[in-house]
């Protein structure tokens, strides 16, 4: 076990972590903290809401991948592809964060929002190139102690600018609100972003040559057709028209065939770029449409299975702590105790599960991780059932609270083992944030609707409902391990 835990100490997975606390850093400061700074400053809740939608930055973050994939930035060249990826974007997460500071919600919501949608976008692309790196990095067999240090980088910087920010904001006066406290809780938080440049500087470029170098001209031609793809999904995205009055089965349905319709769109503006040769056909198709076509040739009829193992492995989980936090306030818990067992301490059972995850894979396999994984996560669902029915007690709640977080370390640990024993060197970062974004897609759409299966079912069916959920990913694995 010694020998195990020792190669956690080694420089490359040291600085993993570091990238992971990169990784983490900006997300709690696009989501709880500054959903705390609008509602002390007096913004409505349907207001405050929906800055949610910054995050469909990480859900969409595969529509630009093929630009951090392929092209060089050519200033930067001599200290490497990804490398030179990685500082840029973390210097531009910084100086957003510094005029996210600026930014007052009492005066200039917009300018809020702008600057918030910076910083969720540099952040996706940051986790673009961290994902594609650690891939790089190392063989698959090595991926388990890389993907534990990275999350565990990862889970700290969320507790640094989560609960980190609220103990600052709280220390500098912000019982009544004040904008400096929360310029000068930005600002400093932004500080922790050096964490990542540092060890974006000590880290070794990965030996992964890339074999589809295009001249600067057509560079800024893919550029350009990237970004107008992205324009023309979120267009056809939010202009969808709205049929009232549906059930939520259709309406699950219509947003199924909203991101379809949308994705087919973007891809259309691609074609027609290059059907009138502003693109280059074959150096197109390589970037866009072979990272795709790839994963089919290599996994051939397992792969739409693979693609369902994608898209539901996490749905347990995901649609279960939708409600989490609704549900311990209204089951009567004070927001201290949750503050205590689930934001400090659960996430430090998150970090110990991710550890264990990623030693277990590196021991005994990717699949038997996975099982794993899928099965305490559906069990640990069933346990807040029965703390639905239970009367309130702290032990039960820390108990419970600490088992999820653990089992939801050990499956995300080996999921993105398994996530990167699938992805393609030729096509990192492409297929990589295409399997991350499936990854979420379905759960996140579920999820959207737990509150309303809750009103139906009550909380202890629901729990038990959710867990049902995740028996189709058992019993898909296994499939899988056999078919292998």
């Amino acid at each position: 076990m010694i020998k195990e835990l020792n190669i956690f100490l080694k420089k490359e997975n040291i600085l993993m972590a570091g990238l992971g606390f990169s990784a983490g850093l900006p997300i709690m400061l696009v989501f709880s903290t500054l959903s705390v700074w609008l509602v002390k400053a007096g913004i409505e809740r349907s207001t405050v809401t929906l800055f949610s939608w910054a995050g469909f930055a990480y859900s969409f973050k595969f529509l630009w991948s093929p630009i951090v994939d392929k092209f060089q930035i050519p200033f930067l060249n001599k200290i490497g592809h990804r490398k030179s990826w990685l500082f840029i974007t973390q210097i531009l997460i910084l100086l957003s964060i510094i005029l996210a500071s600026y930014s007052n919600p009492q005066g200039n919501l917009k300018f809020m929002a702008l600057s918030i949608v910076l910083i969720a976008f540099f952040s996706a692309t940051q986790d673009i190139v961290i994902d594609a790196f650690r891939i790089e990095s190392a063989p698959e067999k090595k991926q388990g102690p890389l993907s534990s240090m990275y999350l565990a980088g990862y889970r700290v910087a969320m507790i640094v600018s989560g609960a980190g920010s609220l103990w600052l904001a709280s220390y500098l006066g912000s019982e009544t609100y004040q904008q400096d406290v929360w310029k000068q809780v930005y600002q400093i938080i932004s500080l922790f972003m050096s964490v990542g440049l540092i060890c974006t500087l000590l880290s070794k470029e990965p030996n992964i040559k890339n074999k589809n170098k295009t001249n600067w001209l057509n560079q800024v031609k893919f550029t350009f057709s990237t970004i107008l793809s992205i324009i023309i999904f979120f267009i056809i995205f939010f202009n969808f028209p709205k049929i009232n009055n549906l059930n939520y089965i259709f309406i699950f349905i219509l947003n199924i065939i909203k991101i379809l319709l949308s994705f087919t769109f973007s891809i259309f503006a691609l074609y027609i770029l290059e059907k009138i040769k502003f693109l280059p056909k074959k150096q197109s198709r390589e970037i866009f449409i072979k990272p795709i076509t790839n994963f089919f040739v290599r996994y051939k009829k397992i792969a739409i299975i693979i693609l369902l193992l994608i898209g539901l492995y996490r749905i347990a989980d995901v649609v279960m702590g939708v409600m989490a936090n609704i549900f311990y306030l209204e089951k009567g818990y004070l927001i201290s105790d949750i503050a205590t067992f689930s934001k400090f301490f659960g996430l430090i059972a998150t970090i110990f599960g991710g550890f264990f995850g990623g030693i277990f894979a590196m021991k005994f396999g990717t699949y038997k991780s996975l099982l794993i994984g899928a099965i305490t996560a559906s069990l640990t669902n069933v346990f807040f059932a029965f703390l639905a029915i239970a009367e309130n007690n702290l032990v039960y709640l820390a108990t419970i609270i600490i088992a999820d977080n653990l089992a939801s370390g050990f499956a995300g640990a080996a999921f993105v083992v398994y996530l990167s024993s699938l992805t393609s060197i030729r096509f990192t970062a492409t297929q990589y944030a295409l399997f991350s974004s499936l990854m979420l897609f379905i759960p996140k759409l579920i999820a959207g609707y737990s509150g309303a299966i809750v009103d139906v079912l009550n909380y202890p069916i629901f729990f038990i409902f959710t867990a049902i959920l995740g028996l189709p990913v058992i019993f898909i694995i296994i499939y899988l391990n056999k078919v292998k």
